[in-house]
């Protein structure tokens, strides 16, 4: 289950299955950094609700186990 939704989160990052090559390297231009700030707070906002579930569920079964 952990790898489904590891993969689930890489897929929508787009970056599940690259692989780099010497040659994938090549120079391009500049994207603008708004483009990457908005993925990495995307990043950062899947990372803290994934967080924050396996907290919450983790507090739920313990509630429930007293």
């Amino acid at each position: 289950m952990r790898l489904l939704a590891l993969e689930l989160i890489l897929s929508l990052l787009d970056v599940r299955g690259h692989i780099p090559r010497f040659d994938d390297f090549r120079p391009t231009p500049a994207t603008p950094a708004s483009a990457g700030m908005v993925r990495a707070l995307a990043a950062a906002i899947a990372v803290f609700v994934v967080l924050s579930l396996a907290i919450w569920g983790t507090v739920g079964l313990a509630i429930s186990l007293l």
